[in-house]
């Protein structure tokens, strides 16, 4: 079975993206904590988006590596988001997605328990509304948070509403430039 893991960058106050979708808030991350990042997406075996949280990665990643002044880890990020498998799911989108990408219209959640399902690598997920359905099904088994140290007031929040509670079990805190403090949880089941 697959282990699923959600992380994303968030402000203090708990938000992924400031109102209007702004996610510049979180300016450029050092060089440590984009390495942090860049070593969880290569050991990842499939890479699960919501529809806006694909849009944003989609419009830049393709030719990340191509940028002039791209550093070595960020060519390595693009280089590796482009090979590895992706599953968007969306209503809205059209099928014909690139970069080594696969388009799911229906059940998100009844797909996501068949990948978990599977043997391979860990799966990531992206996007608080797919993530958050995923929490609500009890589909996480790891979060790992990037705490920014901005409070933005509003947004799209990290953690969506949930049934019950979730018990975690701390696995790492680890503190970047900047004053980024990463956080990672296991699910208790």
């Amino acid at each position: 079975m697959r282990k699923l893991i959600y992380g994303m960058n968030l402000s203090l106050d708990g938000y992924i993206a400031a109102p209007g979708d702004d996610i510049g808030w979180s300016g450029p991350p050092s060089d440590e904590l984009f390495q942090w990042w860049l070593d969880q997406e290569q050991e990842s075996g499939l890479t699960l988006y919501g529809r806006k949280l694909w849009e944003t990665m989609s419009s830049y990643w393709p030719t990340g590596d191509q940028q002039p002044d791209a550093t070595p880890a960020e060519i390595a990020f693009a280089q590796n988001w482009r090979s590895t498998p992706k599953v968007v799911f969306s209503s809205t989108l059209d099928d014909q997605l690139d970069w080594n990408t696969r388009l799911v219209t229906g059940d998100a959640i009844a797909e996501i328990t068949r990948l978990k399902a599977e043997d391979g690598a860990p799966l990531q997920i992206g996007g608080a509304t797919l993530a958050a359905a995923a929490m609500r099904a009890g589909l996480i088994d790891e979060y790992a948070i990037a705490t920014h140290p901005v409070l933005v007031g509003g947004g799209t929040p990290f953690f969506g509403p949930l049934d019950g509670w979730v018990q975690l079990k701390l696995l790492e805190t680890r503190t970047f430039p900047g004053g980024v403090v990463l956080t990672r949880y296991e699910t208790r089941r």
